[in-house]
């Protein structure tokens, strides 16, 4: 039976690190990180991608719709 991972991809340029995709994470996939963009935010980044599902949460909560969500099915 295939296994489906996913892959988050945010715009961290445009990301404002609000956190509402860190906690809609049900896998705690995705963190703040320590660095700034050029707006001065600091943005989301996927931390534990081992852990990602594709289940889109994220991207459903992110006020600003710069979180894409890409599924894989891989084949044991």
């Amino acid at each position: 039976m295939a296994k489906v991972r996913g892959a988050v991809v945010i715009d961290k340029e445009k990301c404002k690190g609000c956190g509402l995709c860190v906690d809609a994470c049900k896998f705690q996939v995705l963190q703040l990180s320590q660095n700034v963009n050029l707006k001065g935010y600091t943005p989301a980044f996927m931390a534990n991608a081992e852990n990602c599902t594709g289940c889109t949460n994220c991207a459903t909560i992110c006020p600003d719709a710069v979180i894409t969500v890409y599924r894989v099915k891989e084949n044991n």
